[in-house]
């Protein structure tokens, strides 16, 4: 049996291309081997669904990190079932617009695309660092397109003079059946005769101009949780665009948070990890930090005598909380830095001359602390 070919080569992408660019390569691809572009040629059918099925994984950023790791042979078998890949009805108007990636999500807990239902919307919105820490609420302005008030979304300046449309009946699409060999084959367009809204009006809205819809602003509150990071969207259901059609259902609201940075700490999901810049005199004879904390208490750092710059001090418990897991906290890790006088006085130096003459005598030679360095890092 020969051995499915790598999903990168099939797109033909690098590993390290980005979402855009593997999605960009696949329209490509697709298009030029789709079956409505090549009738009753198989190869050229055996290519589409081998292009569909890469991009069924590395569109999904939980199967791609999954295939980086496994390859073909993942832990739990085939996230297709038993049946492996079978493919999904891609219509060639579907390659240029940008309503195809929902298709794939199917394979992954999803639902297939729904035409009647309004535009999702992003937006990003900034947060405090301490919202990390402590959560908060939330309440932000955005516009939005939502049903006119004028023609209460019929898009119709008279009561009654919107009526559904009866070649679509009041869906916005039609499908075309069409059989490529001894496949069936199904193409859905905007329907012709409403030109994609699911109604017919006699005297449009002056307002919406007949679309049914209008620019408004909206109010919406949320909780950000502790523990979120930047780049996590929440999602309000039904917060979104107003749909075009008679009965469709509004889209979503994204929102993308983006968290502030601490002036000292970096983060590594609910860890926190900061530099401690200490002077020479600190990290030989050790001493005891309390820097502010942003959960309130001050955070107490014992540096032990004998310390070396580069080494690091863990604090369990101190960290952010783990998003959806209570009251677990990750940890706060120092690394040990030297600061050193950059301009120091000559009574300075007549000390420092007279101390490093005292620890060339405390000290093996160099030559030895190389030695020692070096099997130390090698664990001999």
């Amino acid at each position: 049996m020969a051995s499915k070919r790598d999903y990168y080569d099939i797109l033909e992408v690098d590993k390290d291309s980005s979402e855009d660019q593997i999605k960009q390569s696949f329209r490509s691809l697709a298009r030029k081997f789709h079956p409505d572009k090549n009738p009753n040629d198989e190869e050229a059918e055996t290519k589409f669904k081998e292009i569909q099925e890469a991009y069924a994984i590395l569109s999904n950023p939980e199967e791609r990190r999954k295939y980086d790791v496994f390859g073909h042979e993942r832990p739990g078998g085939s996230p297709f079932g038993s049946r492996g890949f079978q493919g999904v009805d891609i219509s060639f108007d579907d390659l240029f617009g940008g309503g195809f990636e929902s298709i794939f999500s199917q394979f992954f807990g999803g639902q297939q695309s729904d035409r009647s239902r309004g535009s999702d919307l992003l937006v990003r919105h900034t947060v405090p660092f301490q919202a990390s820490m402590d959560g908060l609420e939330e309440e932000i302005e955005i516009e939005v397109l939502k049903d006119c008030n004028s023609c209460r979304g019929s898009g119709s300046a008279k009561e009654g003079g919107s009526r559904q449309c009866p070649s679509c009946e009041g869906r916005g699409r039609i499908d075309e059946i069409s059989m490529i060999g001894p496949f069936r084959q199904r193409v859905r367009k905007d329907c012709a005769s409403c030109r994609g809204s699911g109604r017919l009006i006699s005297n449009p809205c002056h307002d919406c101009g007949g679309d049914g819809r209008a620019l408004q602003t909206n109010r919406v509150k949320f909780s950000v949780m502790p523990g979120i990071s930047s780049g996590n969207r929440l999602r309000m259901r039904g917060q979104g665009e107003s749909s075009t059609s008679l009965n469709g259902s509004p889209g979503d609201l994204y929102i993308e948070i983006d968290v502030e940075t601490h002036p000292w700490f970096e983060r590594d999901g609910p860890d926190l990890l900061m530099a401690l810049p200490l002077n020479f005199a600190d990290l030989t004879l050790g001493t005891t930090i309390e820097i502010p904390h942003i959960d309130s208490d001050d955070l107490r750092i014992t540096v032990p005598p004998g310390s070396n710059p580069g080494e690091t001090i863990s604090i369990p418990g101190r960290g952010l909380p783990h998003n959806n897991h209570g009251s677990r906290r990750g940890s706060v890790t120092t690394v040990l830095r030297l600061l050193s006088p950059t301009k120091p006085s000559r009574k300075l130096k007549k000390k420092i001359n007279e101390i490093r003459a005292e620890l060339e005598d405390s000290i093996p030679p160099v030559e030895q602390r190389i030695r020692d360095e070096a099997r130390t890092r090698r664990g001999r």
